[in-house]
């Protein structure tokens, strides 16, 4: 039986990239052993002892709408459901312990951002605020608590009140970060609201409310009616417990305990080299009481260690990457 407390405490002190893949071998057995959808995930695919992280089998995302994917005799403290479309099954992310996902993703956040205690944060989230409990709501609630500042906070479809909070923060000499979906902030871009010094991350979204754009036309757009010369993007989504961010080069970083690999689209059990376009799977080890082993339906290339999305196989709910293949 592995100690799933021990592991907590290893995963968020992995060093490098043999600490990574020794302790994905050891979340993989914990998980195999603990939780039953993947474990008879594994027993029907036939691969129950792999040596390699690229032997382990990846549970296919559209498993977290059809079943409860938890490990035995857990329950879930919290449950995080994707944005939907009406009528639309929506993903379901049972979270065994909020602490861990608090853990991971203010780890993150500091690592890409730095601390939200010196940060004003204001959040432009209005459908993921309608829909209820998304995981990014979560998230951006938590960061804005920890900034302990009353100008952070979620404001709806109101570019001036934005643009207030923005000046009156810099007045302060706090560094504004702004989290948007991808519609709002098309829309302040239209207005001209000039953030030229906010850090600004864009959570993906356009949710019916206008056309779909690439990642590079969308961030075009953005810089020039912002007036800021990175647009910051999260890979991230309900089913993770873990974030994704870009570079000013569109590659996306991941934090020390995720990992992603691409494999080949006709043949899921093997790898494309890099360089090529190829279907997502992601290691997240902070996702131990879930499955941390994933296959999504995202298309991706490896570049120099980080990855780019290049687009997604159909319609299937993220939130981070809403891109479609023109």
């Amino acid at each position: 039986m592995h100690n799933a407390m021990n592991l907590e405490d290893e995963i968020f002190s992995i060093q490098n990239i043999s600490d990574f893949k020794e302790l994905a071998l050891e979340v993989f057995a914990f998980q195999q052993e603990n939780c039953v959808v993947y474990r008879e995930f594994v027993q029907q695919i036939g691969k129950k002892n792999p040596t390699t992280i690229e032997e382990i089998p990846f549970l296919p995302i559209s498993f977290f709408k059809t079943h409860d994917v938890l490990t035995d005799s857990k329950i879930a403290e919290l449950t995080f459901l994707s944005s939907g479309t009406t009528g639309s099954i929506r993903s379901k992310h049972l979270v065994h312990k909020a602490s861990l996902y608090e853990r991971s993703f203010l780890q993150t956040y500091r690592q890409f951002f730095g601390n939200p205690e010196d940060q004003v944060i204001l959040a432009l989230l209005p459908n993921y605020l309608e829909q209820g409990n998304s995981s990014l709501v979560y998230m951006v609630q938590e960061l804005i608590k920890q900034s302990r500042n009353s100008l952070s906070g979620f404001l709806l479809d109101q570019p001036q009140k934005i643009n207030s909070a923005y000046e009156q923060a810099l007045l302060t000499g706090k560094k504004v970060v702004i989290f948007g979906v991808s519609y709002a902030l098309l829309d302040l871009a239209e207005q001209k609201v000039d953030l030229s010094e906010a850090v600004i991350i864009e959570t993906g979204g356009m949710k019916g409310r206008r056309k779909e754009l690439t990642k590079e036309e969308l961030h075009a757009i953005l810089k020039v009616g912002l007036n800021v010369s990175l647009i910051s993007s999260e890979y991230g989504m309900t089913e993770l417990l873990s974030q994704a961010y870009n570079d000013k080069n569109g590659l996306f970083e991941t934090p020390p305990w995720m990992k992603i690999l691409c494999r080949d689209t006709n043949d899921p059990f093997s790898y494309v080299e890099a360089g090529k376009t190829g279907g997502i799977n992601v290691i997240d080890l902070a996702n131990i009481y879930s499955c941390s082993f994933i296959a999504t339906q995202d298309l991706g290339k490896i570049e120099n260690d980080h990855f780019r999305i290049m687009g997604r196989f159909d319609n299937s709910d993220l939130r981070g990457c809403n891109l479609m293949i023109e």
